[in-house]
Parts: C-alpha cells; sequence; structure tokens
C-alpha cells in the first residue's frame, strides 16, 4: 500500500535489511502467526500453500496480492513431531493457507519467494509456558537451516493507535520487553511467563495473542536476545528481537 505519511517507513527498511543480518539464507522459514489459533498447535502442510486475506477494509488491489513461496510438507511433519514428542499436542494441516501475519511481511523481506515456507498457529489457550516450551521444543530445527520467526506486535491494542495518552504506557511495557528479551534463556523465560506483571502489561496487550508468536521464538533460544528494531507508530512504542 501507499504510505504517504510514511508510518511504515523504518519497518520496511528493517524488513528489507533482514537477508543481510543472516549468516547465511535459511533453508526454509517457520513463521509464528498471531492470526492462526487451534487447539494444540498447528502448521500448514501444503506443498502449495494458498494465501489467506483474513483482513477488511483496505484497498481492492491488496485483496490480489500474490506470494507463491513453496510450503514444505516435510518440515511441517518434522516440527510437529518434535512437537509431540515433547509431549505437546500438534498436528499439520494439509488445507491451511498463509494469512497475511506470513507473506505482508515476507514480501518485503524475501520478494522472490522462493524459500519453503510452513507458518505455524498460536495455541488457543493463549498460556505464554506452553509457547515457550514450544519454542524448545523447536531448538533442533535452527541447526537444520530453518529460520523460526514470531510474527505478532509487541504492542497491539486497536484502541491505543493514534492515541497519545498511549505512549507512555507502550514505552512502559516496550522498556520491559527490551529487559526482558535481553536475559539468558531460563531467566527469559520466567520472565516472559509473568508478563502480565509488567508496566502496562494489559493496556498493551489486552489479549495476548500478538505477543505469543515471540515467546516461541524467544523459547527456541538459549542466548540473550537482541533488540534490533524499534520505532515509534501509531503513538505507540514497537521493537523487535533477534535471539542468539
Amino acid at each position: 500500500m501507499e504510505d504517504p505519511a510514511g508510518l511504515w517507513t523504518r519497518m520496511a527498511a528493517f524488513l528489507r535489511s533482514l537477508p543481510a543480518q543472516l549468516p547465511e539464507p535459511p533453508k526454509a522459514l517457520l513463521v509464528v502467526s498471531a492470526h492462526w489459533e487451534t487447539e494444540g498447535f498447528a502448521f500448514t502442510g501444503a506443498s502449495k500453500p494458498a494465501l489467506l486475506f483474513d483482513y477488511y477494509g483496505f484497498p481492492p488491489h491488496t485483496y490480489e496480492l500474490k506470494y507463491d513461496a513453496p510450503g514444505s510438507p516435510a518440515l511441517a511433519a518434522r516440527a510437529a513431531d518434535l512437537l509431540n514428542q515433547a509431549g505437546v499436542r500438534s498436528h499439520v494441516d494439509a488445507s491451511r493457507g498463509l494469512d497475511h501475519g506470513v507473506f505482508v511481511p515476507f514480501k518485503v523481506v524475501f520478494p522472490d519467494a522462493a524459500i519453503p515456507t510452513v507458518e505455524m498457529s498460536v495455541q488457543v489457550g493463549l498460556d505464554p509456558a506452553a509457547h515457550l516450551a514450544a519454542g524448545r521444543a523447536l531448538e533442533p530445527l535452527r541447526d537444520e537451516g530453518v529460520l523460526i520467526v514470531g510474527s505478532g506486535m509487541s504492542f497491539h491494542n486497536m484502541r491505543g493507535y493514534r492515541d497519545p495518552r498511549f505512549t507512555a504506557p507502550s514505552e512502559q511495557f516496550d522498556a520491559w520487553l527490551n529487559e526482558s528479551a535481553a536475559l539468558p534463556g531460563r531467566e527469559r523465560a520466567e520472565r516472559l511467563k509473568a508478563w502480565q506483571t509488567a508496566p502496562a502489561a494489559r493496556l498493551s496487550h489486552p489479549r495476548e495473542e500478538h505477543l505469543l508468536p515471540l515467546m516461541v521464538a524467544a523459547g527456541a533460544a538459549d542466548g540473550v536476545g537482541q533488540k534490533v528494531f524499534g520505532d515509534l507508530v501509531l503513538c505507540t512504542a514497537i521493537s523487535g528481537f533477534r535471539f542468539e
């Protein structure tokens, strides 16, 4: 979409810069989307996943976007198996397509759509511990060349956007999240499990589905996290993180 006010200029530049920040091109992408909730966890298993235009009120051309990245039934099966072996219920959904939590950012990151891509859901119960545990179970995929990405938002309160009264609370939560992300894996997990105790937690996330993808990515790493993106968008502070 056109962005005459430049609201998303810095985020677009950050997304375009991601491939150059990776040590090598990923063999596949596993993207946890805030826009898919299931009982247990689920993975898209189609070899040619369709796109789900799960948004409303946007210009007509946004419902004609293309992103023909191949799926990876083998990666979906491998990921589900890792979770099930760890006692985390999961399954493969061979009919589910990729929602906008996947194809919108990755049209910017990898516009050639050549890397096999599998989407992962968040769990209906929205339990942070379950999502951190899922990340731990998926950690072996990193050594297999899979880039695990949490696609959500560090602040997500639709009533707060464009409201300057939410700037300070969003900055308070953002500071806590930055501090928590920089901790070693085990200590970080304990902080994230108790995210509701953070300053302005429920003002920043009235419902936490957009925070949980970060927990899967954080759970899949033992090393400290690093803030790699930050901006003030629609009067609210947002951040992006990389976990080693």
